[in-house]
């Protein structure tokens, strides 16, 4: 299965944070599955850092070391994800998130995420 790790997820693998729940672990360990992270959540964790938010206790920098590390594929925001987020619902407000959300849907892939409000846009998303 191809699955595409919204930032927190990412973040939450990265540290071995308690959040990362155990199916979470285990979808990122089965064999068979092919991991991605989105250079959108470089972006996130890049702009959410210069503006002094807690949460996100890693840099980009160390995001792209982790994901190099442990060979995650990266996936790039293309002018096609953008179409699709174009035309996504309003359901969830945060731009980070539905560029994520349009990313799966239409590569396709399988979103991974903890927030059940974007689990709300496909049966696709996975939440842990």
């Amino acid at each position: 299965m191809m699955l595409l790790l919204d930032t927190h997820i990412l973040v939450w693998a990265l540290l071995a944070d308690p959040a990362l729940t155990v199916q979470a672990r285990t979808l990122l360990t089965d064999p068979a599955n092919t991991i991605f992270a989105s250079s959108v959540s470089y972006c996130e964790v890049a702009i959410k850092r210069s503006l002094g938010r807690s949460g996100l206790a890693c840099s980009a920098q160390d995001l792209a070391g982790y994901v190099s590390h442990c060979r995650i594929g990266v996936l790039d925001l293309r002018p096609a994800h953008v179409i699709t987020l174009e035309t996504l619902p309003w359901i969830h407000r945060d731009p980070f998130d539905r560029m994520l959300i349009a990313q799966a849907l239409t590569e396709p892939m399988r979103l991974v995420t903890h927030d059940k409000t974007v689990a709300r846009y496909s049966n696709t998303i996975i939440t842990v």
